[in-house]
């Protein structure tokens, strides 16, 4: 969802299908790691793994309609919908109810219900998502867009995952507290910066324009910060229900944090906007002054005309 797709030199059939291996095997040790101590469900099959086999089936499967449409629409929509159905069956199905599970499934919840929404009513304005223009047009590397989305939902909602579907229960304690007051701070930054963002776009005198005002003043990726801060809330909760291979799950928001900030999300931003903007003094004035991520004070800088 948050993760933006390469629009980087176009990719060769063989490499979109290495890819599209690469990340089902990597889905698939995670199933493994985090099926260590986890409940049971149809028969043997640990609960764990049955939720992420289901993460990428529902990616697979949209990607038909989606492939034979030639359209994107829906992408961030389905991942949405897949972190609630993967959490709810992994509840549903658990070997106990208690708070802790709980209270991961309702913060996972209401953050896809916003995010997911967010994007999907932003995709539907601007007629469609510009990082999917060619990649939509192969078939292999489109399959492959998929699928990572689907290891993208599992393990971005492993720390949760496992929590919730794990033998293992504990009471709630100082570290459910913490985490849910991250993940709150989180939510918070992230819906805050979105709608700025949003807003500041709206106005036909911004057309054209670069943000940094509010919350952008403080980070050039606020959105960012706020999405990483709340998966490391998420994690905080669910450590004490974690043990054995489980514990692989906490990389969770260690993955998140790789991939907005060095593999796609804020390296492809900025080089999308150094295409657009690098001429401009006050666009450098801002990438030397602003944190890429972690908010900071404002320094002085010329007043945006």
């Amino acid at each position: 969802m948050r993760d933006a797709q390469s629009t980087g030199p176009a990719l060769k059939p063989w490499q979109t299908i290495l890819g599209t291996l690469s990340a089902a095997l990597a889905g698939a040790l995670l199933a493994w790691a985090g099926s260590d101590n986890s409940a049971s469900a149809l028969g043997d099959i640990p609960l764990f793994a049955l939720c992420v086999a289901g993460a990428f089936a529902i990616q697979w499967l949209a990607y038909i309609p989606a492939q034979l449409l030639k359209s994107e629409r829906f992408f961030d929509l389905t991942g949405a919908a897949t972190y609630i159905l993967a959490l709810g069956t992994a509840l549903l199905l658990a070997a106990e109810w208690d708070l802790r599970r709980v209270v991961l499934f309702a913060l996972v919840t209401i953050w896809a219900v916003r995010l997911g929404g967010f994007l999907f009513v932003r995709i539907q304005q601007s007629g469609g998502d510009g990082r999917f223009d060619r990649i939509k047009l192969s078939a292999p590397w489109f399959l492959m867009a998929w699928t990572l989305q689907g290891l993208w939902v599992s393990l971005t909602a492993a720390c949760a995952l496992a929590a919730i579907t794990s033998m293992h229960s504990e009471a709630p304690d100082i570290s459910l507290g913490l985490g849910v007051i991250l993940w709150a701070a989180g939510f918070l930054i992230e819906v805050a910066a979105d709608r700025q963002k949003a807003h500041f776009n709206a106005r036909p005198e911004n057309t054209g324009a670069f943000i940094r005002t509010g919350l952008w003043a403080w980070s050039r990726h606020p959105n960012y910060f706020g999405e990483i801060l709340l998966w490391f809330g998420i994690a905080v909760a669910a450590a004490p229900a974690l043990g054995g291979f489980q514990l692989i799950c906490l990389i969770s928001p260690l993955y998140v944090s790789l991939q907005l900030t060095r593999i796609s999300g804020i390296n492809m931003l900025t080089a999308r906007g150094l295409k657009k903007w690098g001429d401009e003094p006050a666009y450098r004035e801002y990438l030397a002054e602003t944190p890429a991520l972690i908010p900071a004070a404002p320094k002085h800088r010329t007043a945006p005309s």
